[in-house]
């Protein structure tokens, strides 16, 4: 896998300071995207141990509230495959730090079995993700007032609600 950016001090992907990994690979290229650099699976560079080593180490600051994932396309069926081993890492280290990931795929709809960006490893990934902003950004919903998303579409997720009473429950935005 690769990636495009860490950031070690956001504050624009989800509540708190977060650090946020931007990964590379997307195949949903929507119109409008505001990355279409991260559409290229090898665009940045190489994600290894070192990488993983700077995250978690970040992470580990009082004042870091959780990680954030994003890119590109975190559920792309490669990175999926990496990000779940740092997301068991991170849930180890560091419990009570939540998760929140973007994707362009449609959680009820992609990521269950049967769907185009299910694996051997999504439910794990999944349970591991507080809150996940899921759908495409369409331009034509485009609406820069909206918290966390950047289109009407977009949802905010509280997964973990979500998973536990087998429906999609919408997270509440702190202001």
């Amino acid at each position: 896998m690769y990636y495009g950016n860490i950031k070690k001090y956001d504050i624009a992907d989800g509540e708190g300071v977060r650090v946020t990994l931007f990964v590379s690979g997307c195949t949903n290229k929507c119109k409008g995207c505001f990355q279409p650099e991260t559409w290229d699976f090898c665009y940045g560079q190489p994600y290894t141990e070192e990488t993983e080593k700077e995250i978690l180490d970040t992470l580990n600051n009082d004042y870091i509230r959780g990680l954030t994932l994003l890119g590109g396309e975190p559920f792309e069926p490669d990175n999926q495959r990496v990000l779940v081993t740092l997301l068991r890492k991170v849930k180890e280290a560091y419990p009570d730090k939540d998760v929140w990931s973007y994707t362009g795929f449609v959680y009820d709809k992609d990521l269950v079995p049967g769907g185009r960006r299910y694996t051997e490893v999504t439910d794990e990934m999944l349970s591991m993700i507080d809150v996940l902003v899921d759908g495409p950004f369409v331009e034509e919903k485009k609406n820069i007032s909206l918290s966390y998303r950047g289109s009407e579409n977009q949802r905010v997720i509280n997964l973990k609600k979500s998973l536990q009473e087998g429906k999609v429950i919408l997270y509440e935005v702190r202001r």
